[in-house]
């Protein structure tokens, strides 16, 4: 039947990555594109850079592959936003990347206007400018962009499946339910957001299932023409996807560029929480028509990125693999907290203007002390969000499946299973990201026949078990705390 390749647009890079019919890799490629940061808390990307790193992993996978392509899925940095002319096919400016700050203030007006109620009501989000409504607002209110009839607005996923399949104008209901402008109860675009937005409802994608066909690539493709494009998530309903949590209550977290804890709620879609987000994690079509299972979620910002920060803004770590053994070289961090609030704090806190702290410093302080102060922050950024989602949704957790890069660190795993007090279960796969978008297509094309053959193909790698002893679990996250409330509110600008 073949083999099933996933396009991870990813916040720093791509990744084409393939898997057989067992579920097992058997092929990945990546690259890395430029981040861009024009004034202080603006991130943006370049789209057409981003879509020939898709293009160069794709023909590197393809070349290596001597097996036929029965689909492509494709999974994305959720909220980062693209403007582009559905005539030349170019974009009209640079992608604003889902951390961009800019529209902080905006999103306080609109707060101080009255506008948070519809919008928890309406797409389960808060008002916080990681979401890609305030973004698109931007773009035609003070970016330059006209909002004339060629203009088509997409997230990532959207402008790659254009770029595929020649002019495919399509998103999934997971990418659609963070923008701000899309109705997660209705499950359509809602008129009401793009109103207040100023958004026109026709520069918008048309919404489809999760998995489905979405279109066939063209024959300037890497893998030809023909090959189905079948599937699509955002990156981290993908993982929960890839991590097979189809039960109500199932949980994961993915330790990427910022941290994505996902809790499975069911196909109701349940009131909002303060300090949470409501959103889509799936739409699959059902007996009775198309099903959508919703999650509660808890994004953390700055994970990965605060690694990258050590790496390439401090330059006391060479590469990101350094930090699991520089953080096993200490004991603990010697009283140093960081909290790395470098794009604001977002799950439970919500505060755009907090900015990163390191406190506890004395002279006897070192590069593995802060090292290890990062990757604890890690864990106790996680807690904060685990905490919230058990008592909004009223089920202690039971075990946290995680995935991602800084999955492979044993000295987090345990530090988190010790912060949480249940089982840290490590997946087989760590690229479960890629690993859902795979399987979302690979359902649609009859590749695997449902949720059942994804649920057996899911294997653990370790299980951490968290300490018998909570004092010093518990007094380190107290200084956590302390340590949080010093990095609130701090940019005044």
């Amino acid at each position: 039947m073949g083999i099933v390749i996933a396009i991870d647009a990813g916040t720093t890079g791509v990744r084409s990555f393939a898997i057989d019919e067992r579920g097992t890799p058997v092929g990945v490629t990546y690259r890395e594109f430029t981040q861009r940061f024009p004034r202080p808390g603006w991130v943006e990307h370049d789209a057409d850079e981003i879509w020939d790193a898709v293009v160069a992993t794709l023909a590197e996978l393809v070349s290596a592959l001597d097996q036929p392509i029965a689909a492509i899925g494709i999974t994305d940095q959720r909220e980062t936003v693209v403007l582009w002319d559905r005539v030349t096919g170019r974009p009209r400016h640079n992608a604003i990347v889902w951390q961009d700050r800019r529209t902080a203030s905006r999103c306080e007006e609109l707060t101080a206007d009255g506008a948070l109620d519809v919008v928890r009501r309406t797409t389960g989000l808060v008002l916080d400018p990681y979401f890609s409504g305030t973004k698109v607002e931007w773009l035609l209110t003070e970016g330059g962009v006209e909002a004339d009839d060629s203009l088509v607005f997409g997230t990532i996923d959207s402008w790659l499946v254009w770029k595929l399949t020649g002019g495919e104008h399509v998103t999934d209901a997971s990418n659609a339910s963070r923008t701000m402008l899309y109705d997660i109860t209705a499950n359509e675009w809602s008129p009401e957001m793009c109103d207040l937005l100023g958004v026109p409802l026709g520069v918008l994608p048309e919404v489809r299932p999760s998995s489905g066909r979405f279109g066939v690539t063209t024959s300037d493709i890497p893998t030809g023409a023909g090959i189905p494009v079948s599937g699509i998530a955002g990156d981290q309903q993908a993982a929960l996807f890839g991590q097979a949590c189809f039960a109500p209550g199932q949980a994961k977290n993915t330790y990427g560029t910022g941290s994505f804890v996902l809790m499975n709620v069911g196909t109701s879609c349940p009131d909002p929480v303060d300090g949470l987000l409501t959103t889509v994690a799936w739409t699959l079509d059902g007996p009775n028509g198309p099903e959508t299972t919703y999650a509660y979620e808890g994004a953390i910002f700055a994970t990965g990125a605060a690694i990258q920060w050590l790496r390439d803004g401090l330059g006391i770590i060479d590469d990101a693999a350094e930090t699991g053994p520089l953080a096993e070289s200490v004991d603990d961090t010697g009283g140093v907290v960081f909290v790395p609030a470098l794009a604001g704090l977002g799950a439970p806190y919500w505060d755009p203007r907090a900015r990163g702290t390191i406190v506890g410093l004395t002279r006897g302080t070192g590069r593995a002390e802060i090292v290890r102060a990062t990757m604890e922050s890690m864990a106790y950024q996680s807690r904060d969000v685990v905490d919230a989602m058990a008592a909004a949704s009223g089920t202690a957790l039971t075990e946290l499946r995680v995935d991602g890069g800084a999955s492979v660190m044993d000295v987090l795993l345990q530090f988190q299973a010790d912060q949480l007090d249940v089982p840290v279960v490590r997946a087989s796969v760590a690229e479960t990201t890629a690993l859902g978008a795979a399987y979302l297509a690979g359902i649609a094309e009859g590749v695997w026949s449902g949720v059942d053959d994804v649920a057996a193909n899911w294997a653990a790698d370790g299980t951490f078990t968290p300490a018998d002893d909570r004092d010093a679990a518990e007094a380190g996250y107290a200084t956590w705390l302390r340590a949080v409330e010093r990095s609130r509110d701090w940019d005044l600008s």
